[in-house]
């Protein structure tokens, strides 16, 4: 029993590695597994840390979430399937705190994580975005137990694109470059991000690539479809609304595309939508483009309509500034619908241009304008790229693939420190 009362995650394979299924606690500050996507701090790491638990546990593995309590209503506990319970920890106020202000609460929630898990430590801690990784390097040194990192985003790359408007707080490039060096591993999701930590002076030894993923079976050509509007051509962008995302691109791009209509996914509850600033303005941005009768918000979504909305799509939109990943490109992919993406970090990797999609210069209305209209024109290629696409997700990206990769960057960790315990013993 830990010691709130409740069952923690199984323990005690020993230190000569896994013999079973492992306990894996995955610590995710700001984002929860159950949250809504599209909200200003709900997206792609969401999705990635509960799929990632839920496949684990598909494995035969224990998964422990824990993430902020950020509404009094919610429990200090749920198991959300079998395998997989989600802790909400006491750190901060119980409200919703955008996540750049989450910092001084980080020492509280690693030490209530510690507190929890001290009567049965888990076999591998497995941190994600940087001030978990702060909040989890107390944990880890507490529980003496490996600590590996996952970063989402990198405050280095966003300071480059977003400069005086980054409002990450001013020590965040060291703490990432302090968890960068003190846990056993880092694992990351892109080329273009082991790039960028050897620029931090990350040694490469210390970094595993493994690829977010993509439920292939609920992202998938066949199945329902979101209802479509009169227009002859249908364009979709999904994802949080802010301004990084280039969703005014998107909308500045559409006068040269007579016939389309942008459907916008993700942003506050619908009935908040005509009071949320970026609404207004991508509103605005629209209207002075004349094609405000062409584009349509429809707010944050449940995680079912997702699939549908995308099968919905002639093409699927991910023109960001820059994207340490991108789930998006991969769910549009998975669902056989070509993407027109930015050339930027992850996006290097997912959306080969020519052979499942289009890569373009961020901030550039007329080559996002002249790749679309490409696949507009010929139905046949929307057809062969999306295939292709899903042929790509199905060859590496899959979840079963992905939480086995990342099982064994865990299974290499313990065995590591396995070793390295045993040549402690000797001398």
């Amino acid at each position: 029993m830990t010691r709130d009362g409740s069952r923690g995650p199984r323990g005690g394979h020993g230190p000569e590695g896994p013999s079973g299924p492992l306990s894996v606690v995955l610590v995710s500050e700001h984002a929860s597994p159950l949250a809504a996507l599209g909200g200003v701090d709900a997206g792609g790491q969401n999705v990635h840390v509960a799929r990632l638990a839920a496949t684990l546990a598909d494995r035969g593995h224990e998964v422990a979430v824990f993430t902020r309590r950020d509404a009094r209503w919610l429990p200090d506990r749920i198991r959300v399937r079998p395998g997989v319970v989600v802790h909400h920890v006491p750190a901060g106020p119980p409200e919703a705190v955008p996540k750049d202000e989450l910092l001084p609460y980080m020492g509280a929630f690693g030490r209530h994580v510690a507190d929890v898990l001290q009567d049965r430590p888990p076999d591998v801690l497995h941190s994600h975005f940087w001030m978990s990784g702060v909040a989890s390097l107390l944990t880890a040194r507490a529980l003496k137990v490996p600590l590996l990192h996952t970063y989402h985003a990198l405050g280095t790359v966003k300071r480059r694109h977003q400069k005086a408007a980054d409002t990450s707080p001013p020590e965040r490039i060291g703490a990432e470059r302090q968890v960068g060096l003190g846990c056993d591993r880092i694992i990351a999701t892109c080329e273009d991000e082991v790039r960028e930590l050897l620029r931090m002076h990350i040694p490469a030894g210390r970094v595993s690539v493994v690829p977010c993923g993509v439920d292939t079976e609920e992202f998938c050509p066949v199945g329902p479809v979101a209802e479509r509007g009169t227009a002859p051509h249908r364009l979709l962008q999904l994802g949080r609304l802010v301004p990084r995302k280039g969703a005014a691109v998107s909308v500045t791009a559409l006068p040269r595309l007579p016939g389309a209509e942008l459907v916008v996914v993700g942003g506050p509850p619908p009935e908040r939508l005509d009071t949320d600033p970026e609404v207004r303005r991508l509103r605005e941005v629209a209207r002075l483009a004349g094609v405000a009768d062409r584009v349509r918000f429809t707010g944050a979504v449940s995680r079912d309509a997702v699939a549908p909305l995308l099968r919905s799509a002639d093409v699927v939109l991910c023109p960001g500034d820059y994207e340490p990943f991108g789930i998006v490109p991969l769910e549009a992919m998975a669902c056989g619908r070509p993407v027109v993406a930015t050339a930027v970090g992850g996006q290097l990797d997912t959306v080969a241009d020519p052979e499942w999609g289009r890569r373009g210069p961020p901030r550039d209305p007329e080559a996002l304008a002249r790749a679309v209209a490409e696949f507009l024109a010929d139905p046949a290629l929307r057809v062969s790229c999306g295939a292709a696409g899903r042929r790509r997700v199905l060859s590496r990206y899959d979840w079963a693939r992905v939480a086995a990769a990342t099982e064994a960057v865990y299974a290499e960790v313990r065995a590591a420190r396995a070793a390295r315990a045993a040549v402690s013993g000797a001398a």
